[in-house]
């Protein structure tokens, strides 16, 4: 490993660098922050507490809900502080973490979202079989095996920045640490290491899309032997999975599958993807839902009901 020792610390240039700018990037964010929060967090304890909500599906979407607090959790909070402050540092074992825990949330939701696709595709394709394939051992082991590959992908993150060098200018224009702003203030040759890169994150995010979309085409394609009925719901929770998937995959494919250049739109892109979409996600997922709704609804009358006791 070549880490030099006179880079301790970077200094991230955030999302503007007027005063005021700064001020509304606070505000705005953090009523996305607090909305995430506040949404997944009503998520994980409806699907908690909730006996109607025990099937895979909401197995899975619980797993979601954590994984985009965390996911949002890795970046807002740092983004926020360094709004409201005038020296944005962040030391060098900070950013390491920052990378670690992006990576691990972030792989986690890619994996979370490719386990609900199959849950539905199992449900709609194979109904008859689904008790038994999707049986509750079956789900924890697939929770235990995501959560294995994305610190797997998270420690092979680390790894490549573990050997990047850093001799000289410590700014990084960017409001979090990632590999590709660090890439640009390494003091080597960082074609092969964006190369490793790529075929890491990039393949991951671009070979997991492609796998959901061939499965949602599968289950639309099977849909035409079901019931108007059950086509009807199907179809609401399918869409909502896919909105949920081109709104997180979009912005991953664009970063993470290109050379080592930077556009403008960068730091807009990755702000929709790791405090955007988990903010989005919630409201997808509960406003398209039925049973999720009453679920909310049911446990805040049986709150109301103990409290007037």
């Amino acid at each position: 490993m070549h880490q030099n020792k006179s880079v301790t610390e970077f200094i991230l240039l955030g999302l503007a660098q007027d005063p005021m700018k700064q001020k509304i990037v606070f505000i705005i964010f953090s009523i996305f922050y607090t909305g995430t929060v506040v949404g997944n967090l009503l998520i994980i304890v409806t699907i908690k507490f909730s006996r109607s909500l025990g099937s895979p599906m909401y197995f899975f979407l619980f797993y979601l809900s954590l994984s985009d607090t965390c996911f949002s959790t890795s970046t807002a909070p740092r983004l926020l502080a360094d709004a409201l402050s005038a020296k944005k540092v962040i030391s060098y074992n900070e950013c390491l973490t920052q990378v670690f825990t992006l990576h691990l949330f972030g792989a986690m939701e890619i994996f979370v979202l490719v386990l609900m696709a199959a849950d539905r595709y199992v449900a709609i394709c194979k109904p008859l079989r689904y008790p038994v394939i999707m049986r509750r051992q079956v789900c924890i082991i697939l929770i235990v095996v995501a959560w294995i590959g994305s610190c797997v992908h998270s420690i092979a993150q680390i790894i490549l920045a573990l050997k990047l060098p850093f001799c000289g200018p410590n700014l990084i224009d960017h409001y979090c640490c990632d590999l590709q702003p660090l890439l640009k203030l390494a003091c080597m040759d960082t074609y092969v290491i964006n190369l490793q890169l790529v075929t890491n994150s990039g393949v991951i995010c671009t070979s997991s899309f492609f796998l959901l979309m061939m499965s949602y085409i599968v289950i639309l394609h099977s849909l035409r032997n079901h019931s108007a009925e059950g086509r009807k719901k199907a179809l609401s929770t399918l869409t909502s999975h896919i909105t949920v998937v081109i709104l997180f995959f979009g912005p991953c494919i664009f970063i993470y599958t290109r050379p080592p250049t930077t556009f403008p739109v960068d730091k807009m892109v990755a702000v929709f993807y790791t405090i955007g979409t988990p903010f989005l996600n919630p409201l997808i997922y509960t406003l398209r839902n039925a049973e999720v709704k009453n679920a909310m609804k049911k446990l805040w009358r049986i709150k109301i009901a103990s409290e007037s006791k």
